[in-house]
């Protein structure tokens, strides 16, 4: 019989300190499957009648995360919360003409108040106080510490922090899971490390990969722009480093799940997918969601050193060891569920890559041609 892990976390915030002994609530109570899923089910109805709580986001005006903090909003806004959405810059700039600040009629129809302003001053653009704080902007100390110092002043009672995943050490022993080692030296890290000190209940959620509706940043593109024009997919390495593309409204929905949430406060989670994927399955994936049969896709597995190029630069994936991670903490603690597949989102992305007139563009592929051409003479030698 399958089993869940769980642990309780009697932990409590003292004058601004976390009085704990295991502050990353990892678990270690085994309980049926059975147990656990009614248990699920019952913290899911109770957490669905709650509502209108004032939720603060603060969103980043650039990067892959901006579409994470668009699909938060509405479906917070779904559950009747109250929404602001704050993005740091000018609403003016050319930025917000791209997705999903483009789209934010959306986010105002259902509700959701959008301004723009400075982390450095949340208090200047809200509107009264907020019981709940999200930053799906900042990196750094820098950049956060306003903010939570600000969310605390005013009196929220949780604070959501969106770090990321990339801040784990490579491990012999995938995938990551909450609480295993990370690089001191990363800047989410110190952001962490101060969230957790403050006066406020924190969840910490870490991002990989992100596809979905509304991401400005690519992901399942960069394999569409090949498939899409017969041409040959270059993939480093040998193609079975695995990793965790997750679908954008899964993300919201785990965070969504966390507010106002007693099971999530000093919490740590994955904000990932249920389900790794290798480089080369995401290729056979990628052309199964646009109806071409991987008979007819070539994929060229290469050594980036070999044919002198810079893997950073001809992938956007990394492929030197096996990056991915579990959400093993979201679904003890949060109840969290999937509903689909990364092949039936990226059947969904195929269909909103057409419409978009991307395949027909006039594309320069250099750095695969250099690629190709090497690993050819590389054969022929």
């Amino acid at each position: 019989m399958s089993a869940l892990v769980t642990r309780s976390c009697a932990t409590s915030k003292v004058g601004g300190a976390r009085r704990a002994t295991n502050p990353l609530c990892l678990p270690s109570v085994v309980l049926g499957s059975r147990t656990a899923s009614l248990r699920r089910q019952h913290q899911q109805q109770k957490h669905d009648v709650r509502a209108n709580a004032s939720v603060f986001v603060v969103n980043t005006p650039g990067g892959g995360h901006a579409v994470i903090g668009f699909h938060l909003a509405k479906q917070l806004a779904e559950q009747n919360h109250d929404v602001t959405i704050m993005v740091p810059g000018d609403e003016g700039s050319d930025k917000m003409n791209k997705e999903p600040f483009s789209r934010f009629d959306e986010l105002r129809s259902m509700g959701v108040k959008t301004v723009w302003g400075s982390t450095s001053d949340c208090g200047a653009c809200a509107s009264g106080s907020y019981d709940v704080v999200v930053d799906n902007n900042g990196k750094d100390l820098d950049t956060c510490q306003p903010v939570i110092d600000w969310a605390v002043g005013q009196g929220a009672k949780q604070f959501l922090y969106v770090s990321s995943a990339g801040i784990y050490k490579p491990s012999v022993t995938p995938p990551h899971v909450e609480g295993d080692p990370v690089k001191e030296s990363a800047s989410h890290v110190s952001v962490e490390n101060y969230l957790r000190s403050a006066s406020v209940e924190e969840s910490i959620f870490r991002p990989q990969y992100i596809t979905g509706d509304a991401n400005n940043k690519d992901c399942e593109e960069w394999f569409f722009d090949r498939i899409a024009r017969g041409r040959p997919v270059p993939i480093p390495g040998d193609g079975m480093a695995t990793t965790n593309v997750a679908q954008v409204e899964d993300m919201a929905k785990m965070m969504t799940l966390a507010v106002e949430n007693d099971q999530a406060h000093g919490g740590l989670f994955n904000c990932v997918g249920d389900r790794g994927v290798t480089l080369n399955g995401l290729v056979e994936l990628a052309a199964e969601a646009a109806g071409v049969n991987m008979a007819d896709v070539k994929i060229i597995n290469y050594d980036p050193e070999e044919v002198g190029v810079e893997g950073k630069k001809a992938f956007p994936f990394r492929y030197t060891y096996h990056f991915f991670s579990e959400p093993r903490a979201a679904v003890a603690k949060l109840g969290m569920t999937y509903e689909r597949t990364l092949g039936d989102a990226l059947k969904e992305r195929w269909a909103a890559y057409k419409a978009s007139g991307r395949a027909e563009k006039d594309m320069s592929f250099e750095m695969d041609d250099k690629i190709i051409s090497a690993m050819t003479e590389k054969v022929a030698a």
